[in-house]
Formats: structure tokens, sequence, C-alpha cells
């Protein structure tokens, strides 16, 4: 029987990139709302994506005693001191839509100059098997912020974040941004530490 671990999101985007690195694994992956987990009180207070990472899943691991993954990640605009950073999910409001922080972001940029608009994504993964085994990795993504949007793939910022091949998120296939992206680098090293641990354990 595969080892159940619980990716504590019900992002459909996050889980299948989960499920993909982990079945190679042996390695069964549920959400939180197949655990039955309501993540709507869990408050994200930390002031780093690691911080609120650790907050999710440790959260996820006391509900349910399984394995828990969880990620923070987000954009940050040096010319804007680093925002939208933690806050690039709610930016312009709880309940902004993508366009609305779209817009927002690229108002706030209206005066800037192409080799300042640079950026980068970053992603936070914590995975708590017990609460003194815990697993943590980051992954960057470097780029700068264009003037438009461009592509229909992706969603949240990847419209408008563009690669130095001049290629917004937003136009690459799938396959294309996992090579990329924050999470995809993140989500390789976590991939590494697990098969080294799972490895080591067959071992012994």
């Amino acid at each position: 029987m595969a080892e159940r671990f619980l990716v504590a999101s019900n992002n459909a985007h996050k889980l299948s990139e989960f499920k993909r690195i982990m079945s190679d694994l042996g390695v069964e992956v549920i959400s939180a709302k197949e655990a039955g987990i309501d993540f709507s009180n869990v408050e994200e207070t930390g002031s780093t994506f690691a911080e609120n990472s650790y907050i999710k899943a440790m959260y996820a691991f006391e509900q349910t005693g399984l394995p828990s993954i969880a990620d923070d990640s987000g954009l940050c605009v040096d010319a804007i001191n680093g925002r939208p950073g933690i806050y690039s999910a709610r930016y312009g409001g709880e309940n902004s839509t993508d366009d609305e922080k779209i817009n927002l972001l690229l108002s706030e940029l209206s005066e800037v100059e192409r080799e300042k608009r640079t950026a980068h994504f970053n992603c936070s993964i914590c995975c708590i098997i017990s609460k003194d085994d815990v697993i943590e990795v980051e992954g960057k993504c470097e780029g700068y912020i264009g003037f438009e949007k461009k592509g229909e793939n992706g969603f949240g910022y990847d419209p408008i974040f563009y690669l130095s091949s001049g290629k917004a998120f937003a136009e690459l296939s799938a396959e294309e941004k996992d090579m990329h992206s924050h999470r995809g680098n993140a989500l390789r090293k976590f991939y590494d530490l697990l098969k080294e641990r799972k490895d080591l354990n067959v071992n012994q």
C-alpha cells in the first residue's frame, strides 16, 4: 500500500504537480478536502514564505497525523521593495481577481523603465513527517515585469512575469513552465531529498 502524504491545499494545479513528482516514489498524495480538513481558520501570520508554509503544514499534520506538505509562493518586485511578496494572493484586497492584482501592479510600475522592473517568484515548501522531522526547501525564478499581459496559460501573475528570453510565463506550456518556475525548482529539490530519505530507509 502506498504511503500517504497530505498536501495542505485544494489548488488543483499544485496538487497535480505534487502528484506527478511523488508518484515515482510510491507516494499517494491526497488533498485537504479529501482528508476532510478545513483551512478557512488558518492564519498565515508569518513574515516570510518559509514561515507561512510551516504554519500550514503543521496545522495539517496536527489535524490528521499524516505527513503533511504545504507551500507558500509569491512574486517579489524589486522596484517596489519586494511587494507584493507574501501578500501576492491577496494583493489589492482579499477578494481581488487576478486581473485586478495585475492591473494594480502594472499601475504601480507605470513610470518604471524596463531595466528596473526586475522581479522573482519564490516558493517555499515545508513537509512535516513528524514534529521532529521536517523538510524545508526553497525555489526561485528570476525575471522581470512586462508592460502588458501576454499568453493564455497559467494563473495569477503569469501573464506579466517575463523570463530573460522575453516570454511571459503565460506563454509557456505546463512542461516548459515546470522547467523554469520557482515551484518546479523547489519541487525538484524536495523530490531529491525525499528520494534520498526513502532510499536510506530501504537500505537500513
